[in-house]
């Protein structure tokens, strides 16, 4: 009898212990849920890609707000403001991005070391909102666009690993204020590096996880803000490049007739 109660309180400290465990935080990924939905209306000429927003395209589209501090002290509107702009064909999406930053900066020629401590332009894409992790795997893309036109992200195997043929963009500059504009080819989770892979057909109601985010550095060793386009709950912010729930979510439309 001595034997079992032993036997039983064992038990009871191992299930204790192991319910008190804290799961890394990392590690913990919630469903996708359709927050900050919003919906991207077709567009009816494809915009050439070339930092100017003149196109037919841009037309009546609304404007989106670039501000949720993700990273960092708080700034003011004289060091950063930013908001962004999206459409779509069958062939992409199609961002623009008008961000003011008072000290633009590169200190990085090698567009694969230490990239996100450069001024960029950060975006996130999971082609089927599944949502789930993507640190080190294609089910969900981070693409850093940075100031020169590489664009980075980190492949499986941590390697970083450079994604130009993904996003097609330009940027120009007037003083503090910057325009990009941006194609986005959109790859599914069996994307395979080093091999061919077609790009996803994009469709009316189809829903793509989506975040824009910008890494600012006034000339420091390290970035001093990451500015994100989506609320995130919690006191880690910084999840979009592990966590593909913390995105968005768009469905694409039709043109609204005029």
């Amino acid at each position: 009898m001595k034997n079992i109660c032993i036997l039983l309180l064992s038990i009871t400290i191992l299930i204790s212990c192991k319910n008190d465990k804290k799961i890394p935080e990392e590690e913990v990924f919630l469903p996708k849920t359709d927050h900050q939905l919003r919906h991207v209306s077709k567009a009816i000429i494809t915009p050439a890609i070339d930092g100017i927003v003149d196109d037919p395209a841009w037309e009546n589209v609304p404007w989106n707000p670039l501000d949720q501090r993700w990273l960092g002290e708080a700034y003011t509107k004289e060091d950063f403001s930013g908001r962004y702009k999206l459409t779509w064909t069958p062939e992409a999406l199609y961002l623009v991005a008008e961000i003011q930053d008072n000290t633009i900066y590169d200190q990085h020629e090698d567009p694969l070391t230490l990239w996100w401590d450069d001024d960029c332009l950060e975006i996130f894409v999971d082609a089927d909102n599944s949502g789930g992790g993507h640190q080190f795997t294609h089910n969900a893309f981070a693409y850093h666009v940075a100031l020169d036109g590489n664009v980075v992200d980190i492949a499986p195997g941590e390697v970083p690993t450079l994604y130009n043929s993904h996003v097609n963009s330009a940027r120009k500059t007037n003083g503090t204020t910057m325009i990009w504009e941006c194609e986005i080819f959109v790859y599914e989770d069996t994307y395979v590096d080093h091999t061919a892979n077609e790009s996803k057909i994009l469709a009316p109601n189809q829903k793509i996880g989506f975040a824009l985010a910008y890494c600012d550095n006034d000339a420091s060793e390290q970035r001093e803000n990451f500015i994100g386009s989506v609320p995130v709950e919690g006191e880690d912010k910084n999840r979009g490049w592990i966590d593909a729930g913390i995105f968005g979510t768009i469905q694409l439309t039709e043109k609204v007739p005029e």
